[in-house]
């Protein structure tokens, strides 16, 4: 008579699971509250500059919504094909997309303000790559970047691989305790360098945020 498998549940595991989606929601409702205030705020802004035309002209409004388009532009190349764009990019394009709104109602002044903003979004993800490539190696099929960097430590003895998978080559191996930076993701794997620049892959159930 076989026996059937037992099951073991990792109780600690699921607890921790439970809170850090408890703590995602709870971020993400305050992301969002932040950033409906500055949606507001952006409106008042261009409204007001609806009632002074004479803060900018057509030609310059055109100009900096041109400028705009071409640095989104060069955002999106610069990630790389086989990764999503950064945040930024959507953030940038939604920005341009208003300015030429306010362009075509001829409120120029606030048409240049919000195509100062996507360029300000479009310089953040240019920086925000750069500290990517900082993680080591060119970006991934499916990878994609934290909004910032994450200073996590190991929660244990660890294993750092090559690549986003158990399969591949072991690099490097560290102790329990040791703090690393975060640049992405690929599914349940994360990129990761350590203070000794060396950078590698490890499972997300072995890192947590530094104590």
């Amino acid at each position: 008579m076989s026996r059937q498998p037992v099951l073991v549940r990792d109780t600690a595991l699921e607890q921790r699971a439970a809170r850090l989606e408890l703590k995602v929601l709870e971020q993400d409702a305050q992301v969002a509250e932040l950033q409906s205030r500055l949606d507001d705020a952006r409106r008042e802004v261009v409204r007001s500059m609806a009632k002074l035309q004479s803060l900018a002209t057509r030609a310059e409004a055109a100009s900096g919504m041109a400028e705009a388009e071409i640095a989104l532009q060069a955002l999106r190349s610069a990630n790389g094909s086989n990764s999503q764009p950064p945040p930024e990019y959507a953030q940038g394009t939604q920005l341009l997309q208003l300015s030429t709104a306010e362009f075509d109602q001829q409120n120029y002044a606030g048409a240049l303000y919000l195509s100062s903003e996507a360029k300000n979004a479009a310089a953040a993800g240019r920086g925000r790559v750069a500290s990517n490539d900082r993680g080591g190696g060119a970006m991934r099929k499916g990878e994609t970047p934290f909004a910032l960097p994450l200073r996590l430590q190991t929660t244990g003895r660890a294993n750092v691989r090559e690549g986003p998978g158990a399969g591949f080559k072991v690099v490097f191996t560290l102790e329990g305790g040791t703090p690393l930076v975060a640049y992405s993701y690929v599914d349940q794997w994360v990129r990761i360098k350590d203070d000794g620049d060396r950078s590698g892959w490890i499972h997300q159930s072995l890192i947590d945020r530094r104590q």
